[in-house]
Parts: C-alpha cells; sequence; structure tokens
C-alpha cells in the first residue's frame, strides 16, 4: 500500500474514498484493504465479496471494508482507483477492461462459449483466460477471479419466439452501449437501441424499443415480464464480472498471503453462484406467473449470423486468435 501523501495524489474520486473511510488510520493501515463494486447489499456480487473477505481476514493479517452500490463510481472509476492503489480490490464488468487489453472483448463476444459447461469449463481451466487476466500488470491490476452473470437473450413484446435473425427483421432491440453488442444485434436480425438499463422498463411500455437482450433477472426483478411476454434462449453471450486487484496491493501480499486470497475466490465464486441460482429461479417463476412464455431454440441460425464477428476478432492479432481457438477447445 502506498503512503497517504500518493493517495492525496490521485485521483478526483479518491477524495470520495477518503471521505467514506473517514480519512482516518483506514488509509495508513497497510494491512486494511478497501474493496468496491456497484450491486446492491443483497445482490450475489456482494455475497460473493463478503465472502472473500471474511475468509482472507480469517487466514491472514488483513482487514477490509467493502463499499456496494457504487459508492466509489461505476467500473471506469472503480478500475482508475485499482491502477492507482487508491483503491484494493474491485468488481468490474470484463466489457470495461477492454480499453487495456483488446482481448478482453472475447468475453463479449457472440457465442465464444456455446453452453454454460463450456462457459463454466473455459474460465476454470483455461490458461487463456489466465493469460488476459495477468496481461494488464503493467497498467497497475491484475484479475484474480470472475462471476458468473447468466447467458444473455432476447425477450420481445411480440408474440412467439424469435428462432431465426428474420424474426427480429424490424425489431428495436435495447441493448449495451458497447460497439460489440451494437454489432451483434444488428448481425442478429434487430436494429440495435442502446440505452441505460433503467429507460428500459419505460422504453418498452411505450413502444419505442420492441425487445431487449438480458438474463433472466430482469422479468422480475426490474418488471420487465409485466410488458415483454416471449423470452427466447438466444444465449448469444456469457460475459463473466471479473474482480481485479491493485498490482501494488498484490505485491505486498506474502505468497502464503496470495493463495489464501486465491483460495478464498474460489469460494466466493460458490456462494456468488448459489445466490445467483436461487435469483434467476425466482425470476423464471415469477415471469411464468406474469404470463411470460420461454422458447428453447436451435441457436445455428444466430451463431451463424455473428460469425464475422468472430472472424474479425481472430483476425486482429495473433494473440486473438490463439485465445479463440483455446477457448473452442473446451467445448465437449
Amino acid at each position: 500500500m502506498k503512503p497517504i501523501k500518493r493517495i492525496l495524489a490521485g485521483m478526483a474520486a479518491a477524495a470520495s474514498l477518503l471521505a467514506l473511510s473517514g480519512c482516518s488510520s483506514q488509509g495508513l493501515d497497510p494491512n486494511h484493504l478497501l474493496v468496491a463494486h456497484s450491486h446492491n447489499e443483497n445482490h450475489p456480487v456482494n455475497v460473493g465479496m463478503t465472502t472473500l473477505c471474511d475468509e482472507v481476514s480469517e487466514k491472514t493479517q488483513y482487514t477490509f471494508s467493502i463499499y456496494p452500490n457504487g459508492q466509489l463510481g461505476g467500473n471506469e472509476e472503480m478500475i482508475q482507483m485499482v491502477k492507482a492503489g487508491v483503491l484494493d480490490i474491485a468488481k468490474v464488468s470484463s466489457s470495461s477492461l477492454e480499453q487495456f487489453n483488446p482481448a478482453y472483448a472475447i468475453f463479449s463476444l457472440p457465442y465464444t462459449f456455446q453452453s454454460t459447461e463450456h462457459y463454466f469449463r473455459t474460465m476454470r481451466e483455461s490458461e487463456a483466460v489466465q493469460e488476459i487476466f495477468r496481461s494488464t500488470y503493467d497498467d497497475g491490476f491484475i484479475a484474480i477471479g470472475w462471476f458468473d452473470s447468466g447467458a444473455r437473450s432476447i425477450y420481445t413484446t411480440k408474440d412467439g419466439p424469435c428462432e431465426t435473425p428474420e424474426d427480429l427483421h424490424g425489431l428495436k432491440i435495447r441493448t449495451q452501449g458497447s460497439p460489440t453488442s451494437i454489432e451483434m444485434i444488428n448481425n442478429m436480425g434487430g436494429a440495435a437501441t442502446p440505452m441505460s438499463s433503467g429507460e428500459v422498463y419505460t422504453s418498452l411500455q411505450q413502444g419505442i424499443i420492441d425487445g431487449a437482450e438480458n438474463n433472466e433477472t430482469v422479468l422480475v426483478d426490474d418488471g420487465h415480464g409485466e410488458v415483454a411476454k416471449s423470452y427466447t434462449y438466444t444465449q448469444h453471450q456469457y460475459t463473466p464480472d471479473i474482480v481485479i486487484v491493485s498490482v501494488e496491493t498484490w505485491e505486498s501480499m506474502s505468497g502464503a498471503d496470495q493463495q489464501a486470497v486465491l483460495d478464498a475466490m474460489d469460494d466466493a465464486w460458490e456462494a456468488h453462484e448459489e445466490k445467483w441460482l436461487e435469483i434467476v429461479d425466482r425470476n423464471i417463476e415469477g415471469a411464468r406467473e406474469m404470463g411470460v412464455q420461454f422458447y428453447t431454440i436451435d441457436k445455428t441460425p444466430f451463431i451463424e449470423a455473428v460469425a464475422s464477428q468472430q472472424q474479425e476478432f481472430c483476425a486482429a492479432s495473433k494473440d486473438n486468435a490463439r485465445y479463440f481457438a483455446d477457448f473452442l477447445s473446451y467445448v465437449d
């Protein structure tokens, strides 16, 4: 951990961090680590991060303060603070890391993962994943783990499934603002309409958009199932959440303490996944009660429609091609 004068010389967001921590001895104690994420206290991410911190506290000399609810800013702000060593650990989206290594785009690339089993096996076993996780060392941070955020699929206000790109033709589909996601929806036949998640319900209700793409948790928890009654399992993206740590913090730890963190990260994943599956099941059950219909389809037409994006990614660099080939090797 760095001296307080270097903390104060960090970004403007550090002022908020120091205010939250009371600008007290926490900022001077090298064994007190600061952790942040953007979710509420009941979210699976907070369950996972709390498990991580509790277990490391039990096995090492470290203590923790967790700041949920985006108290320290969004993904960009948290990454910058981790880079500067102001913040020790943060959970951020994988797409937000693309600016530091374009290879992170592989996690947002449509149909990189062809099933949940393929997704989990790759994330757990692939050396390419670990190489990408370590690739930002010179930027001041590395990734030490990940959390599942389910599969993203298409849901619409129109009746019936979306089985082919032709079924999406003419439909305005809300997507995330990333170029990868926008291109993906256009290739899948829809008219990509990027907007913030907070605008989706009203936009569905008013007919500004015809549908969106996300995991099942938005159907009840965000109320989208009140308006959009057709959910098609296109499962076009499995986008992990990434846990990053400051290199300065990491290098200050002994090998034994680093291993304690990695072991605790495994348990944090399990705690998160248990809570995550509970929430998904509750949303599916609640959505069915709302009248939402769920459709399982042959995804081949959509996989073929986005093949050009995979080819472009691989053509961008030898590393990209190597990573993509490695990921595919874990298909059963």
